[in-house]
């Protein structure tokens, strides 16, 4: 984490600053600058961060660059609404108590967003300064606030809201559930929040690595929520250890946020062999179960040869995942072209430094084994792009007469996921869609009363500010529910799900 002695530094870490601009065309002519990062051929063999933060003079000169526009197009392209100009103007000014105060108040989990969150494809893409150039670093800067608070939170003023009397439960501790927590408790309501695993967090803590997220980073996340008056039982499945029925008596209101975890699979002969994981349980064991480690009692293959199907950000976790725990050889498998690869252009870029290899317009046909059923290859065809399908990307067409093979000893599908019946299982009352997601109105409410839900198991398998962004409007709405004001403001509505499909990564 980067770390700033003090609002306003002096003597040498002060040295190097840049002079003030004097207008804003001054500012126009400032570059944005560049994240630290490890190097390629040393990150690509351990779990340490790959971003190392912005130093104090990188912050500043990179606030310097924002324009602070009359209309600020970034503040609209934030699924949580963080006052962007706001606190980029406190920093420049050297109020970074201000400026932490600011971010908090907006964003319940900004140390996790200014790490993982696709600025590029919201705030940063609307930002004036894309017109000539390069946007403002607003996720670089929003990490360097963040950080600064997380290690300066005693510092910071505690909301004391007078106690309303009324208590939600919120059935997932992942993005959504997390931010519903803290912006209902900020209101002084009674929130206990209920997760499956060990370790709260949801998809924070075992879908992301270290090397992107580290767990540090979330649980003190979570510490401070809970410190906020945030409750957290874990080992709790809703489905088994409690139903639906049952919290819904015990609580004012519920929040459904257990994301979509069910992996979706490739359906080609062979998959059932040894040596193929999906890509939630490959994950799962190396970032919540530690099997990186060589102290940890949870196993994991250690392929020399690992191919990874898909092209999204969890296929390159998985890929990059391979190469730290060893692979000499680590390929994506993609079946459309570099063009259409949804994951962040960041992750490829750090995939590519790390040694990863691309097997672009390629589908798999069948895995292939020895006589004792331990993979051997994985059995492919070439791809051409024909006309676009749903998605808008082009649809892959195969080649016939293609095929060859990919040699490895390790396979990661890494193609999508989709809902877990097994909550929505224990209360037939609330309805889902063909797809098993959970159907909310525009406030986010179930077909149930006083239950509402929010993030992948809602919109489908989406990003984590998304579900972040549905996780504040649905606290806006509870909080209005709570209080008897039906229907709620404006600001509780949600936007329409992107899709009500999961997100395939192929």
């Amino acid at each position: 984490m980067t770390d700033t002695a003090s609002p306003l530094p002096t003597g040498e870490e002060a040295s190097g600053l840049p002079t003030k601009p004097a207008s804003n065309k001054e500012r126009m002519a400032i570059d944005r600058v560049a994240m630290p990062e490890q190097p390629g051929d040393e990150r690509a063999h351990n779990f340490g961060e790959v971003n190392q933060g912005l130093t104090y003079q990188l912050a500043m000169l990179e606030a310097e660059r924002c324009i602070q526009c009359p209309k600020p197009f970034c503040v609209d392209g934030c699924p949580v609404r963080v006052d962007i100009p706001r606190f980029i103007r406190l920093l420049r000014d050297g109020e970074i108590a201000q400026a932490a105060e600011s971010l908090l108040s907006d964003n319940a989990l900004p140390c996790v967003t200014g790490r993982v969150c696709p600025q590029e494809t919201q705030c940063e893409q609307v930002c004036i300064r894309v017109k000539k150039g390069n946007s403002v670093a607003i996720g670089y800067l929003e990490r360097y606030v963040a950080d600064w608070a997380q290690k300066h939170i005693d510092e910071l003023p505690k909301a004391n809201p007078a106690p309303t009397g009324k208590k939600v439960g919120i059935v997932g501790s992942g993005p959504a559930g997390l931010t519903a927590a803290g912006e209902l408790a900020r209101l002084g309501h009674d929130v206990t929040v209920f997760e499956a695993f060990h370790a709260p967090g949801g998809v924070l803590i075992y879908g992301i690595p270290e090397f992107r997220l580290p767990k540090d980073i979330v649980q003190a996340e979570v510490d401070r929520l809970i410190s906020e008056g945030v409750k957290v039982e874990l080992d709790s499945i809703i489905g088994r250890t409690y139903t639906i029925p049952e919290l819904r008596e015990e609580f004012d209101a519920l929040f459904l946020a257990v994301g979509a975890g069910l992996p979706v699979f490739m359906n080609v002969p062979g998959e059932n062999f040894k040596g193929v994981y999906s890509a939630n349980e490959y994950l799962t064991r190396v970032n919540l179960m530690g099997a990186w480690s060589p102290d940890s009692q949870t196993p994991i293959l250690h392929g020399k040869r690992v191919a990874v199907v898909g092209g999204g950000n969890v296929a390159m976790d998985s890929v990059r995942t391979a190469r730290r725990l060893g692979a000499d050889e680590a390929t994506i498998v993609y079946r459309r072209s570099a063009n259409e690869l949804p994951a962040r252009a960041e992750e490829v870029h750090h995939a590519k430094d790390e040694g990863v290899k691309f097997e672009f317009l390629v589908a798999p046909v069948e895995v292939l084994a020895d006589e004792n059923r331990w993979v051997t290859g994985l059995k492919c065809i070439r791809m051409e792009l024909g006309e676009p399908d749903a998605s808008g990307r082009r649809r892959p067409v195969k080649i016939p007469g293609s095929e060859f093979v990919i040699d490895c000893d390790l396979v990661v599908v890494a193609i999508g996921t989709k809902a877990n019946p097994l909550l929505t299982g224990s209360a037939p009352e609330l309805k889902v869609n063909e797809y098993g997601y959970l159907v909310a109105d525009e406030y986010g409410m179930t077909s149930m009363p006083g239950v509402f839900a929010g993030g992948d198991i809602v919109r489908g398998a989406a990003t984590v500010i998304l579900a972040m962004g549905d996780g504040k409007r649905s606290a806006a709405a509870i909080d209005s529910w709570l209080n008897g004001v039906w229907p709620p403001p404006a600001e509780a509505k949600a936007k329409k799900p992107e899709r009500e499909t999961a997100v395939a990564a192929g």
